[in-house]
């Protein structure tokens, strides 16, 4: 045991320890001191993200026998996981409140999943990188099939836990093909030992791949392994949606990142004409059954997919700046789809859940300041100027033009213009029709501060995105 480097596990280790605390404290506390277990589980994302800051190293640095890495992508990455799962806490816990439904297992649960996140960001091994996957489904399964008077709510976490299990074993199945052929699950080794394999070898490892692709595409949610994402989005009470569709998105990217760019470089021109396919096809059907939804959440959930179209064409670029594009991108949606969830659980109230489209009309008049912020949000969603969406799209399609795909990227702008209809859609409603109940929107001061918060950061960073991008950028040492 030569090479455990401790310290650098030091956000994984506090986090485990606080989790499995708060799990304890939460089953001995009275009912009036229940607020506690909220409290301290944002103490302790503050506090990691903190750790996580200190920690991260200027380099790669590998631990725990190689089967851990450290670098500066795993820290900016870890960093906003940590962030975003305290923004989302404080907009979920009113709702819960509203429903009954605030209990201490959704914060252990969530804490745990953040877990599972940041051990797959910083897996070097197929198996860390699996027991990370693994850690986060098991606790999103739980949190989705919290609400057990809702029949929906249980039916989403079926569905989502049987499509899950089955791409965990596509996934596995890759690996222990990857592992058939080279011998190693390490990911430096596999690299290394891919070149020298024998024609036959070769076809496995092709093979292998595919599976490998079919796991990653399924936990992104690109066509076509999406079908669980709008009927689970539509499914989970909101405050689990909000937690799906956002911190996991990061874990997956770096899932992506780690399994193809650092383990299977030799293979990209293989994965490269399959993520073209995920990616054109997740645009596509994305942005064009977007259109036709009434339900906000199904309607995200599409957008969802035609985002991680977007996301994929960094990565299909092949270079360093293609990939810090990538990472800009999916920080961006991730501030994004909170901001927009955010929305949901802001209009929704006791007995009323705002899923529909039509839960927006005349929010200008009710409130013109939320009105703003939606403003913000899906105008930064639908891509146009000088929003950060934006830049997120700009950077991505700039790369993938350096790269060549001309006709890729021409095709991306062609989505992009017809995703823009259902966000302006929901603009027009705000301030063009009239509302239909005037009821005043009550919030807690917390969440009116962060949600107000998430909106001019998209609107600040828009105007400056060189400050994220430099962060994007000496993530991958391009500085």
């Amino acid at each position: 045991m030569e090479n455990l480097n401790i310290l650098w596990l030091l956000p994984e280790i506090v986090l485990t320890t606080m989790a499995c605390l708060i799990l304890i404290m939460d089953a001995y506390l009275p009912d009036n001191l229940r607020h506690l277990t909220y409290q301290f589980t944002q103490g302790t994302l503050v506090g990691v993200a903190l750790l996580v800051i200190a920690t991260s190293p200027e380099t790669t640095v590998l631990a725990m026998n190689d089967m851990f890495i450290a670098d500066p992508m795993s820290g900016v990455l870890k960093f906003f996981i940590a962030t975003i799962v305290f923004v989302v806490f404080i907009y979920s816990r009113q709702y819960l409140q509203d429903r009954n439904i605030l209990k201490g297992e959704y914060f252990v649960l969530g804490l745990f999943a953040t877990l599972g996140m940041m051990i797959m960001v910083s897996g070097h091994n197929m198996l860390t990188i699996y027991l990370g996957l693994e850690l986060l489904s098991l606790s999103l399964y739980a949190m989705i099939a919290m609400y057990r008077k809702s029949k929906t709510a249980s039916e989403s976490a079926m569905k989502y836990f049987v499509l899950g299990a089955i791409a965990s074993g596509m996934l596995l199945y890759g690996m222990s093909m990857l592992y058939g052929v080279t011998g190693t699950l390490d990911l430096t080794e596999l690299s290394a030992a891919i070149p020298a394999a024998t024609d036959d070898s070769k076809t496995i490892l092709i093979f292998g791949l595919v599976f490998i692709v079919v796991g990653v595409g399924f936990k992104l949610g690109a066509v076509p392994f999406h079908f669980w994402i709008p009927d689970v989005y539509e499914g989970a009470p909101t405050a689990v949606t909000l937690f799906i569709a956002s911190a996991p998105k990061l874990a997956a990217f770096a899932m992506l990142m780690r399994l193809l760019v650092d383990g299977m470089q030799n293979l990209h021109t293989d994965w490269q004409g399959m993520l073209i396919l995920l990616s054109i096809l997740s645009m596509g059907i994305g942005n064009i059954v977007a259109i036709a939804q009434t339900n906000i959440k199904r309607m995200l959930a599409y957008s969802t997919i035609a985002h991680v179209g977007y996301l994929l064409l960094g990565i299909i670029a092949g270079t360093q700046e293609g990939y810090a594009a990538s990472m800009f991108y999916v920080l961006v949606y991730s501030l994004m789809t909170l901001g927009g969830f955010g929305m949901i659980i802001l209009l929704s109230r006791t007995g009323f859940e705002a899923d529909q489209i039509n839960d927006f009309k005349g929010l200008n008049e009710r409130n013109s300041w939320y009105a703003a912020i939606m403003l913000i949000l899906m105008l930064s969603m639908a891509g146009i100027p000088p929003m950060l969406g934006f830049w997120a799209k700009w950077a991505v399609l700039t790369q993938l033009v350096s790269a060549g795909f001309i006709q890729l990227a021409v095709l991306a702008v062609f989505f992009a213009i017809i995703g823009a209809f259902y966000y302006l859609r929901i603009i027009k409603l705000m301030y063009f029709d009239k509302t239909e109940v005037m009821i005043p929107i009550e919030a807690a001061p917390d969440m009116r501060i962060a949600l107000s918060i998430n909106a001019l950061i998209i609107l600040v960073i828009g105007i400056m995105p060189s400050s994220l991008m430099d962060i994007c950028i000496n993530a991958f040492g391009l500085a």
